[in-house]
């Protein structure tokens, strides 16, 4: 944990948060300023700074990332989503801790 990370801090229940989903090794949130009907934060609990801090001794939380996505979705009744995960800066992390944003509940605008 970094304890001057916002996403660690709800982690800890020091910063209150609207949870979805948590297990032993992940946590799921409502963003406070969502994009589209259904906008939720999927993070692993345990502090890693991005995609680029993946290694093989920690990529094993991808799946339970992506397995807890699903299971929102499921959750939430919307087939159709999109999984995000920004990495680095100059593309719009602005929050240094591993995470997902799972987006859906209306039409999204294709961008690839």
């Amino acid at each position: 944990m970094q304890k001057d990370c916002i996403f660690c801090k709800i982690i800890n229940k020091e910063i209150p948060a609207k949870i979805v989903f948590e297990n032993s090794k992940v946590l799921a949130f409502h963003d406070i300023n969502p994009l589209m009907p259904i906008h939720v934060l999927i993070i692993p609990k345990e502090h890693i700074e991005s995609i680029k801090s993946l290694s093989s001794g920690n990529i094993s939380i991808v799946e339970d990332l992506h397995l807890a996505a699903i299971e929102i979705a499921k959750m939430h009744n919307i087939e159709d989503f999109r999984l995000i995960s920004n990495c680095g800066k100059s593309v719009g992390q602005s929050v240094f801790h591993l995470h997902y944003h799972l987006l859906g509940g209306s039409q999204i605008q294709n961008l690839v």
